[in-house]
């Protein structure tokens, strides 16, 4: 199972590195820490080289070890000012926070460290939570992920009708072979955006006509979808390329 679905994807995200089954009571809890770079365009290939050589050992060492469930680097493809994702996923918020503190404590190369810091000078952190998601199967190379600014007093009810109205028609769509996976997050810690939809296909192409499909579905003429919307009704887009991701 990849990270972004037990963690309604990080990637993802985020993080991507999500499952049906993380909205049933009775299954463990997933959580997913993402960090959101803004780096040098020019910069930016040379970071991913770098992450390959440097951070992939210590974060397979951490999956290995227990620390995480997953972990993953997704690459800018477009939309706004993010241009990598970095993720890993844990099954309480203590494991994930206690992992975070491991990771950053290895040791590394210096100066390919301060190459990295140089290319990519800022980031933004967020903690993730997992409420929904498709079961099982492999996430897609290509990832749509759209990050709400929501009501706070109302996201509550946009999750019910994520996990009542929404999830039976992605889930169809991940049947028919149309979507690799989706995934919907919630805020935990992090900036404004307070929720987090994924999905993810073989390629962009497929992506964006199948997500042209499912939002015709969903909210042409819907009262639900109309609902929906006056919660959340702000967003931003992104499309990511998944670089690094496992399990």
């Amino acid at each position: 199972m990849k990270p972004y679905q037990k963690a309604a994807l990080a990637a993802l995200f985020c993080a991507y590195p999500l499952t049906n089954a993380l909205a049933q009571e009775d299954e463990q809890e997933v959580y997913s820490y993402a960090t959101y770079f803004y780096c040098d365009v020019s910069k930016q290939e040379r970071v991913d080289e770098i992450v390959k050589k440097e951070d992939t050992p210590i974060y397979n060492r951490a999956l290995k070890d227990g620390k995480i469930n997953g972990w993953g680097w997704l690459a800018h493809h477009t939309g706004g000012k993010w241009r990598r994702v970095q993720y890993h996923s844990a099954g309480s918020l203590g494991e994930l926070l206690a992992a975070q503190s491991w990771i950053n404590e290895q040791a590394g190369d210096d100066d390919l460290a301060a190459e990295r810091g140089m290319a990519c000078e800022a980031h933004d952190d967020y903690i993730w939570k997992g409420v929904a998601g498709s079961d099982g199967g492999d996430r897609g190379e290509a990832v749509f992920s759209v990050y709400y600014v929501c009501d706070e007093s109302r996201e509550e009810r946009a999750d019910e009708i994520v996990k009542s109205a929404f999830a039976p028609v992605f889930d169809r769509y991940v049947s028919e072979g149309k979507l690799n996976s989706w995934g919907w997050l919630s805020h935990w810690v992090g900036g404004k955006y307070r929720r987090l939809h994924t999905m993810s296909a073989a390629d962009h192409e497929t992506l964006l006509a199948t997500r042209d499909e499912v939002l015709g579905e969903l909210f042409d003429d819907s009262e639900v979808g109309d609902e929906f919307t006056g919660i959340c009704g702000s967003h931003a887009d992104y499309m990511w390329n998944v670089v690094i991701e496992n399990p």
